[in-house]
């Protein structure tokens, strides 16, 4: 197979990785396979493809105008992947986003990136198609809730810390590196915890800023952006209360300030993303809230609150 079809003998896994953990990543795997003794061969085929990702509510429409596979939720599922043929070029599409918002990832092998990439810009210029960069990225991510490896989440940070247990296979018998010691970790209770809040004054937030609970200090930002569509400054941080255990009573029952540049700023704590909670718009649906249910989720976010 190609660099993104490959062919195994026995089983075999295709990663692809964060390009800011790669390297990590893969100084990881192979470590354990040296210390296991495992009979495994890892090839690193980064250099070999490049990867377009289209991203919005037109996605599939654009796509859908340079392959013949079906797109839609049913025949193609969120977290997801394929091999297609894009411009009548062979690429994996996973069904993923890094932005939340309905697209797809295209693992392309390198002699086909430009084509393809042209093929895309074409098809999506009646519908508004540009270039994005990091920036950008950054905003809409951080506006979703998902973390940056490196910023939210480090590897001082426990899944239970920084809210991944769900990545974490605990309701399986399934063993895997590090699962006694979150096992010990979750009997105890986590002793920080990485939360979301919202600022409505016009301050930019960059990271590192103090967070403060009733007035005491109780941890710092971890990472902060503008979000364009909720029109606030959002920014992550982790909390800690005096070495006790994290409780959503406790997270709850306290009135929140941002410390930036010496001056203090009301800030609201959310325990969800206060941005497109239910993944609607990952699945396509961008049908405008009514005012009624409107009303019905600001109920339901106080009371998570």
């Amino acid at each position: 197979g190609g660099s993104a079809d490959p062919s195994f003998q026995g089983d075999g896994y295709y990663i692809a990785a964060a390009g800011g953990a790669a390297f990590q990543n893969l100084a990881h795997i192979q470590t354990v396979v040296q210390d296991a003794g495992f009979n495994v061969d890892i090839s690193d085929r980064s250099r070999d493809m490049g990867m377009l990702s289209i991203q919005g509510p037109k996605s599939r429409d654009i796509l859908s105008r340079l392959t013949d596979a079906p797109l839609d939720n049913e025949s193609f599922p969120f977290s997801t992947n394929r091999m297609i043929e894009v411009a009548g070029h062979k690429v994996r599409a996973l069904r993923v986003s890094f932005v939340g918002e309905l697209g797809w990832e295209l693992h392309i092998p390198s002699e086909s990136c430009v084509p393809v990439y042209r093929a895309l810009m074409e098809a999506g210029a009646e519908d508004g198609l540009v270039n994005a960069g990091y920036r950008a990225i950054d905003s809409l991510s951080i506006e979703k809730g998902y973390p940056h490896w490196h910023q939210e989440v480090r590897m001082d940070d426990s899944p239970l810390e920084a809210g991944l247990l769900f990545t974490c296979k605990l309701k399986t018998d399934t063993d895997f590196l590090g699962r006694t010691a979150l096992e010990e970790k979750r009997k105890l209770g986590a002793r920080k915890k990485k939360v979301c809040f919202t600022v409505d004054d016009n301050v930019c937030l960059l990271g590192l800023e103090a967070i403060l609970r009733n007035g005491e200090y109780v941890g710092h930002i971890r990472r902060a952006d503008h979000a364009f569509l909720l029109e606030q400054e959002v920014a992550y941080g982790y909390v800690m209360n005096n070495g006790e255990k994290i409780t959503q009573d406790w997270l709850k029952s306290g009135e929140y300030e941002i410390e930036s540049k010496g001056k203090i700023y009301p800030a609201t704590l959310h325990l969800k993303s206060p941005f497109d909670a239910t993944n609607k718009r990952i699945q396509g649906n961008y049908e405008e809230p009514t005012q009624e249910s409107l009303i019905s989720m600001e109920r339901a976010r106080a009371s998570a609150i």
